[in-house]
């Protein structure tokens, strides 16, 4: 019977072969995987960055109110610094008062109204609005004594007023296709070091 002399495989040759046949049996194995546990999406989120929030405010200020008609106050748009830590936003809205209770007639007087504040998403028009608003301090240089006694009384008011009915945002129906597409809606706000992130929920099962 005729032989055939053996012909060595050149090892450059097996070692080419080896990783094709790996690779081919590690493509499959990650296609199985794939298929046993597919990877999960990541939850869809909206940003909103401070000067978004600053222009708003910008639409909306200055606003004037009238105190016992002794007072004027113009409350001005806000300097905004981002709190993290609390989840909460800060603004210190510069005041600036007119009329008998400053202590020089012909002169106004310049103040700031500081406080923080939390977030809310209204439903209802799409906005994000301030809620959970504190007064941290109200200035004003140069009222009469007792005018100054009537505004610290009067501070938490002013800052609901000046802040509380003001739209901080407004998403627009293509702001939400996304997440309306997934059955989702605006859930959580999250304060970050970037500006506002607004988590998608499940909507609730009717």
């Amino acid at each position: 019977m005729p032989t055939f002399p053996h012909q060595p495989v050149p090892a450059r040759a097996s070692r080419r072969a080896f990783c094709r046949t790996l690779g081919i049996l590690s493509g499959a194995l990650g296609l199985g995987a794939m298929l046993v546990a597919p990877p999960a999406q990541a939850q869809p989120a909206y940003t909103i960055t401070t000067p978004q929030i600053q222009d708003a405010l910008a639409e909306k200020l200055p606003r004037r109110y009238r105190l016992g008609g002794l007072l004027n106050l113009e409350v001005q748009v806000p300097a905004l610094r981002l709190l993290p830590a609390q989840n909460r936003i800060n603004a210190v809205l510069p005041v600036v008062a007119s009329g008998l209770a400053v202590s020089d007639g012909a002169r106004d007087a310049a103040g700031s109204l500081d406080v923080d504040f939390g977030l809310r998403y209204e439903p209802s028009d799409r906005t994000l609005r301030a809620q959970q608003i504190h007064v941290n301090a109200l200035r004003i240089d140069g009222l009469r004594s007792s005018a100054a006694e009537m505004l610290n009384g009067y501070a938490q008011q002013l800052a609901t007023q000046s802040l509380g009915e003001v739209v901080l945002h407004t998403l627009r129906p293509q702001d939400l296709a996304l997440a309306d597409g997934l059955g989702m809606q605006p859930g959580p706000i999250t304060v970050t070091e970037r500006g506002l992130r607004v988590e998608f929920v499940r909507k609730p099962v009717p």
